[in-house]
């Protein structure tokens, strides 16, 4: 994921592992709750992600194209030792997601194993983080999961 250095709202592309463009992900300003439409290639929306108003903890739902919701990411209220996020997923097993999330360093897991890393250090560049997802997983919502979490945290 790479986010632009300028521009107006969070928009940036997700690059595959060749380096080729993969998805879109359109940052709405000017809205009173954060809102980034999560694209394919050809512009077809695929995800939408809000953020929940008037919550004790950090909610950010994410809505299919159809409008149904897909998942919910929670922050947890209190943990000291490392950051720790619970995701409610609609139609199947929920995620836990836990390391250093605002240096770009944890794990999500699903059913008690890893589904998917991200990490910063694999790459130099400023604004710039990798997220290794296992085969068999949904990987536009794996994408649209780690985006959120990083809208949550960098706000």
């Amino acid at each position: 994921m790479n986010e632009k250095l300028i521009s107006i709202g969070d928009d940036y592309w997700i690059e595959d592992e060749t380096g080729e463009r993969a998805f879109y992900v359109d940052g709405k300003v000017l809205r009173i709750r954060n809102t980034l439409i999560f694209k394919d290639l050809r512009g077809n929306d695929l995800y939408k992600i809000t953020e929940k108003l008037l919550r004790i903890r950090d909610t950010m739902e994410i809505k299919r194209a159809d409008d149904s919701l897909a998942a919910t990411v929670k922050k947890d209220l209190i943990n000291i030792l490392r950051d720790k996020w619970k995701v409610e997923i609609s139609d199947g097993p929920d995620m836990e997601i836990h390391g250093n999330i605002l240096d770009h360093e944890y794990e999500i897991e699903s059913e008690g194993r890893k589904i998917a890393e991200v990490s910063k250090k694999w790459f130099r560049l400023r604004d710039t983080y990798g997220v290794k997802i296992e085969p068999g997983q949904d990987n536009a919502l794996v994408l649209a999961i780690a985006a959120a979490l990083d809208q949550m945290a960098h706000d």
